[in-house]
């Protein structure tokens, strides 16, 4: 039954990305018939164009990379439960983008932004780590609470760090939205960057789907079968914080994609990771790219933050969870 999904998931998550692109490229502060943008010039093709494609081609990157970093902490995690918000990896990630933008006159310029932010959730995703795996042993609820613990910390240093270091030269109103959640607009040259770093976070995280699928078996197993799991363990983190600094510096904070995405699709497709890597980066991009049109329809001409919209859906369905586990 599971095969039979996963050979006709590809097509349906085509379409429905495909579908999802449609109307976010028609919808807005103003509709668009598609009629309007798909030939032709004029003011209503360059709105299109030139200003929404964009922002549509950022939400599928963000809402894949998220998904992708869910996929990769679940498998090396062996936690269903686990995701980029909900183990500090997002805010370790927030805390150097935070520094970036508050301090660019002490940083070079141009890449300051997506190192600082790769740094600050790789070195979060891997204290969590050594924390869940304190005694030897894989404790998952003790992840769980050590994200959860890290992610308050994180939280209250960016406070900090606002306090001290922003005034009226910082955009402070930007820099709170850009912390609630929000796609930014990429320029022309940045969506182009956007098709290889995806391209290269998929074929990563493909190429440790075997692994990932003997670990879940047991670590034991995973040695029997000649995963040497140390270095997978280092590989899948690497991959899983690059994909959620990447996600951060373009969408901010957003949590519940990386938890909600990757979880429904092992309901649906199955455990094996070969099939649910080209099925996150459809999917999640496809959910960010209908939740971004969502903020910026709603209550137009205003925005909504797009992770007040993915907590509203996300925390629910995360209690779901907690509460189905302890049944």
């Amino acid at each position: 039954m599971k095969a039979r999904r996963a050979r006709h998931a590809t097509p349906l998550l085509v379409a429905a990305l495909l579908g999802a692109l449609l109307l976010a490229l028609s919808g807005g502060a103003a509709w668009v018939a598609p009629a309007q943008w798909l030939g032709g010039e004029g003011l209503l093709h360059d709105l299109v164009w030139v200003w929404r494609a964009p922002r549509v081609a950022a939400a599928f990157f963000v809402g894949a990379c998220l998904a992708l970093a869910g996929l990769l902490f679940q498998g090396v995690f062996r936690n269903p439960l686990a995701e980029p918000y909900l183990l500090g990896s997002a805010s370790g990630a927030a805390v150097g983008a935070a520094i970036a933008l508050l301090l660019p006159q002490w940083l070079p310029p141009g890449w300051s932004l997506p190192l600082l932010a790769f740094a600050g959730a790789w070195g979060a995703s891997w204290l969590v780590l050594a924390v869940g795996r304190a005694g030897g042993s894989w404790q998952p609820a003790r992840l769980l609470l050590a994200g959860v613990a890290l992610a308050a910390i994180l939280s209250a240093l960016r406070g900090l760090l606002l306090m001290l270091f922003g005034d009226e030269s910082t955009n402070l109103r930007a820099l709170i939205s850009w912390q609630l959640g929000g796609v930014q607009t990429p320029t022309a040259a940045q969506c182009a960057a956007f098709v290889p770093l995806l391209v290269l976070l998929a074929a990563g995280a493909r190429r440790l789907a075997f692994g990932l699928d003997a670990l879940g078996l047991g670590e034991q197993a995973a040695h029997g079968m000649g995963v040497r799991v140390p270095r997978l363990v280092a590989q899948a983190v690497l991959l899983a914080a690059l994909a959620t600094a990447l996600a951060v510096c373009w969408g901010g904070l957003i949590g519940f994609v990386g938890l909600v995405v990757p979880h429904l699709l092992r309901w649906w497709l199955g455990p094996l990771h070969g099939r649910l890597v080209p099925a996150c980066v459809l999917a999640g991009g496809t959910a960010m790219v209908l939740v971004d049109l969502i903020a910026r329809a709603a209550l137009a001409p205003s925005e909504i933050p797009a992770g007040l919209l993915t907590a509203l859906v996300g925390g629910p369905f995360f209690l779901g969870l907690l509460l189905r586990r302890r049944e």
